[in-house]
């Protein structure tokens, strides 16, 4: 069974379930709603509707009871009853359009872009940049789904616009590129980086500058640069760095990178699911699996899921095909929709 990385791709695709961004600029709520946005940080969705529907009866803001309700069906992956939720929030406005509109636009756009639902995505960011022309992020995401569709001219104006409105945001250009390759233009792709590169602009740093040598495959350069960064400290230069060594084939010392990070700073599930998949190529599955089952113990982790198929993996790499079993089989309860899982438990369930 193979093992997943941190998944950067996918997330280009819709908007992430962000407990962060359920009440951001749109009011407080009132307590269960509050509550409800807990249970969502906490991945406990199921919970948060019973609270949004016991907030709905006592009369709370509506509209936020939708976009609560919304949120926790993406995070169960019920993307059409998601869709349902955030378009009953949008028929509860007053008319003014305002924020949290906005927000609500950007989100069933993600629900229907889950649900393969591309051009009615589509027409949400047109009429999210017929009011706003500056949202970079709806151009980007246009572009996403307008790939997804075969509309490569269109994705690639989308991407050139986000560009020249902010031609030093590198994390969005490497986005760019990453969705790019994902979708079989790499070539396309690395033109916008290597573009970066001879611009020569002063605000590329060495961490932007690693990043792009990394992905245009310059790996001895990326670690070199990415070296200087990580004396800055941040999460992000280290998981680079590490990856860098892992493409030379040079995994003790990747390991030796993560483990560093670990040292010196809180825990960070990235950093722990990296690591066990370094060990795991290593063959040194009991220290995978202590890495992924040691990322799954921190507080609000989004890569849940991630770490939980990880962690069945390892299991089985130990030949604890029981254990792999029980485990896949409540993964299976949390992630309904992972075919690949779904496959895998059948195989486990015959050993």
């Amino acid at each position: 069974m193979r093992l997943r990385g941190i998944g950067r791709k996918q997330k280009y695709l819709w908007l992430p379930v962000a407990a962060a961004l359920v009440l951001g600029g749109c009011g407080s709520g009132g307590e269960r709603i509050q509550s409800a946005v807990q249970m969502i940080g906490e991945l406990n969705y199921q919970g948060a509707l019973e609270q949004l529907d016991l907030a709905e009866e006592g009369g709370e803001n509506i509209r936020l009871v939708d976009r609560a309700r919304g949120i926790a069906y993406m995070g169960l992956t019920d993307y059409e009853q998601a869709a349902a939720c955030f378009e009953a929030a949008l028929a509860g406005s007053d008319g003014l359009v305002q924020n949290v509109d906005f927000d609500l636009n950007f989100y069933l756009a993600a629900a229907y872009t889950k649900s393969e639902r591309y051009s009615e995505a589509e027409d949400i960011y047109d009429a999210v940049l017929a009011l706003r022309s500056g949202e970079e992020d709806a151009y980007f995401l246009r572009g996403n789904v307008r790939l997804v569709q075969g509309n490569y001219e269109g994705a690639k104006a989308d991407f050139d616009k986000v560009i020249s409105m902010d031609a030093s945001n590198y994390d969005r250009l490497i986005e760019i590129y990453q969705v790019l390759d994902y979708f079989g233009y790499s070539e396309d792709g690395r033109k916008y980086l290597e573009a970066a590169l001879a611009s020569g602009s002063k605000e590329m740093d060495k961490y932007a500058s690693g990043r792009i040598y990394f992905y245009l495959g310059d790996y001895q350069k990326a670690y070199l640069d990415l070296e200087e960064a990580r004396e800055k400290g941040g999460v992000e230069s280290y998981l680079y760095l590490g990856k860098a060594y892992e493409a030379t084939g040079d995994y003790n010392y990747a390991s030796s990178v993560y483990n560093s990070y670990l040292e010196k700073n809180e825990g960070n599930a990235e950093i722990y699911n990296q690591l066990g998949l370094c060990e795991m190529t290593k063959g040194e599955y009991a220290k995978a699996l202590a890495a992924f089952q040691a990322g799954m113990q921190l507080q609000n982790v989004t890569m849940m899921q991630t770490l939980s198929f990880n962690e069945i993996v390892a299991y089985e790499h130990l030949g604890n095909y029981r254990q792999a079993s029980i485990l896949m089989e409540n993964y299976l309860k949390n992630y309904p929709d992972d075919q690949q899982a779904r496959r895998e438990y059948e195989f486990l369930s015959t050993r």
